[in-house]
């Protein structure tokens, strides 16, 4: 309404002076028609609907739905490919390693083509090696589907974040965050739990299939409900863009997070990859159905991530990334008492930390990059995916040589790594409320 009445206003004062130039260029410099071009050519944010928040979350969603949901089923594929944990690990890695190869690419062509073209796109793709994956009569051939499937991955992540950050500002920014990174959460929990259960009623085969047909409806939804960019101005210049990333890569903002996403999920990938095994062996002998049910800790981050903007908002990310870390180290501890309930307690309180410190991470680099931001978003994404590959090798030959005790103690000196990174790199900054 505000906008109808200042473009009548405009058009009308144009039209009222039309035959007489002088006066209209007398008039053109005038204060008042200053600010009126000012406020006419001046970007507008609006607040997100429930729809659209529901839709952003379900896009995070989609995205980790298939990305570990392999985990809950580690046993039974090492039985039937007779798989070390090594290889076990790797098949976890093998998505997540694409990831990391792909998010800076698929950020810069974002930068060049696009949104939500984009999203869709890649929702599409993910659900072809989806079901590709029940068709592997081994495991290097498993891994290949893995790997495909984490090619698509960035294409939803990387450019979700710059949509969100392009489109919103302020609160809006942090809330939606929010979402994301809980549809996220959600995602990786319901992938786990749907494949753990499907293989007791149909067999992971099976399984799989319908995780690619819900991937396909995901698409679907999102491309009906997902608004067009509006203030997406494309960057198709290729030396353009590698200045840019010349400059991310100097970027304190940018290479702290980088930092901080490679120790978070190096220590949940490697902390949820094998717990499973450490869980199906002596003396809890727990199925994939079970295990799937342990992995209902990351509802808990459905709850706990949004409540994270209020903490954002009162102590700022610096401080609220330090204090989730430490949470997050006593629930690893706890992993090494022997009842299952106290793991079960610990798995809870490990994740919840990690989910804060990455729902403030990302909040970070959205609040504080203004350019390049689905690049500065895919350097994020790197560093994370790699940190992940990283953990699902190397918690595989310390669990090969010290099961679960020697793994422990190397997911908590990567945690105090993570600690180091927030404390001494991370810039003190408040995340802002309009």
């Amino acid at each position: 309404m505000v906008s109808t009445t200042l473009n009548n206003t405009i058009n009308n004062s144009i039209s009222n002076n039309a035959n007489n130039s002088v006066n209209n260029d007398a008039k053109d410099n005038t204060p008042t028609n200053r600010n009126i071009q000012a406020l006419k050519t001046q970007p507008t944010f609006y607040s997100p609907s429930w729809v659209l928040k529901l839709t952003i979350g379900l896009i995070g969603m989609f995205a980790f739905l298939q990305v570990y949901s392999i985990q809950a089923i580690l046993p039974v594929l090492m039985m039937d490919f007779s798989a070390t944990e090594v290889q076990a690990g790797m098949i976890v890695g093998a998505t997540v390693m694409a990831i990391a190869i792909m998010s800076p690419f698929l950020g810069m062509l974002s930068d060049a083509v696009g949104r939500k073209s984009f999203i869709v796109g890649a929702l599409l793709f993910l659900a072809i090696p989806t079901a590709l994956i029940a068709q592997s009569p081994d495991i290097g051939w498993m891994g290949m589907w893995r790997f495909m499937q984490g090619l698509s991955v960035p294409g939803i992540t990387v450019v979700t974040i710059a949509y969100i950050g392009e489109e919103f500002e302020g609160r809006a920014v942090t809330e939606l965050m929010s979402f994301y990174v809980s549809g996220s959460v959600l995602g990786g929990f319901m992938g786990r739990f749907l494949l753990g259960h499907l293989h007791e009623l149909i067999g992971w085969r099976a399984g799989y299939y319908v995780m690619a047909v819900m991937t396909l409806i995901g698409a679907l939804w999102v491309g009906k409900m997902l608004p067009s960019s509006r203030h997406f101005v494309a960057n198709p210049n290729f030396r353009s863009a590698m200045q840019t990333l010349g400059e991310h890569l100097t970027n304190r903002y940018v290479v702290t997070a980088c930092l901080l996403g490679a120790c978070v999920l190096f220590s949940l990938v490697g902390c949820f990859t094998f717990i499973n095994l450490h869980l199906a062996g002596t003396p809890y002998e727990l199925g994939t159905g079970a295990l799937a049910n342990i992995f209902a800790v990351y509802l808990i981050g459905v709850i706990i991530t949004p409540l994270s903007t209020t903490l954002l908002r009162r102590f700022g990310a610096a401080r609220t990334v330090r204090v989730a870390v430490v949470v997050s180290m006593i629930g690893v501890l706890l992993t090494l008492v022997t009842p299952l309930w106290g793991i079960i307690v610990g798995l809870a309180i490990m994740s919840s930390g990690v989910f804060i410190t990455q729902a403030a991470t990302i909040s970070y680099i959205a609040v504080n990059v203004k350019k390049g931001r689905s690049l500065a978003s895919g350097l994020y994404y790197m560093g994370y995916y790699a940190g992940g590959t990283m953990g699902a090798w190397l918690c595989g030959i310390v669990y090969a040589r010290g099961q679960w005790s020697l793994t422990v103690w190397l997911l908590l000196f990567v945690q105090i790594l993570a600690l180091l990174v927030a404390s001494i790199g991370m810039v003190k900054t408040r995340v802002r409320a309009n």
